[in-house]
Order: structure tokens, then sequence, then C-alpha cells
């Protein structure tokens, strides 16, 4: 029987710190956003402008996180804003993840320790 890969992401919108679920460890990573960094100087863009440069910003951070999700089993979005949410609507459309089981939960400001232990509780209590 295949072991099940699992995956436990705590994520804002500018920062997502990705866990893989071992029974023994949990190794982990971190992707920043680059949202609101700007080429120009703000008085020389307008509002539309700069609402668009940070969308596609975060659409191309979804898609990083995207491109390790692909390759686990299930997967736990949790966090302290909707950016887990705005992610699982991406990824719940697009055929490539509807293999994938993923789960959203509710999460604050947490220290790495307590992210894991988070991941931790989460998968040992599902399995």
């Amino acid at each position: 029987m295949k072991t099940k890969t699992q995956l436990g992401i705590w994520m804002d919108h500018s920062v997502a710190h990705i866990m893989e679920y071992h029974k023994e460890a949990i190794s982990s990573a971190t992707l920043k956003a680059q949202i609101g960094e700007q080429d120009e100087p703000l008085n020389s863009l307008d509002e539309s402008m700069i609402q668009n440069k940070e969308q596609n910003q975060l659409s191309s951070f979804f898609k990083r996180i995207s491109e390790v999700v692909k390759d686990y089993d299930e997967v736990l979005l949790f966090g302290p804003t909707d950016s887990k949410t705005e992610l699982f609507n991406v990824l719940k459309i697009d055929r490539h993840f509807e293999k994938i089981k993923i789960e959203i939960k509710p999460a604050d400001k947490m220290t790495d320790n307590q992210m894991q232990a988070f991941v931790k509780d989460y998968f040992t209590s599902t399995n």
C-alpha cells in the first residue's frame, strides 16, 4: 500500500510556510509573495493599475504554491487570512487537483513550532 503524502500550508497573502508531514518528522520551506513591490513610483500608477498588478502578483504566488501541492495526496491549508480560501477556490476549479484531499482550517499567527504541532495534530487525528 502506498503511503499517503501529506502537506500543511500556513499562509497569508505575503508568505506560505510549507510543511511536509511524515510520521517521524516535518520538513518545511517558505515561499514569499512579491506583492506590493513596485517597479515604478506609486504616484505614477493609478489605483486600478496598482490593484491589477497586485492581483497578478497574488495569482503568481498561488501558482507557485499550486506547483508544490500537486505532488501530495492530502493538503491542509490554514492561517489567519482569507488567502487559504482564495487558494482553495483556485485549486478546486483545476482538474489537476481533483484527487487531492484539501481541507481549510482557521488559525492565528503562529510560531514555527506551533505550525508544525498544528500540522502533526491534524494529520494524526485524521489517520
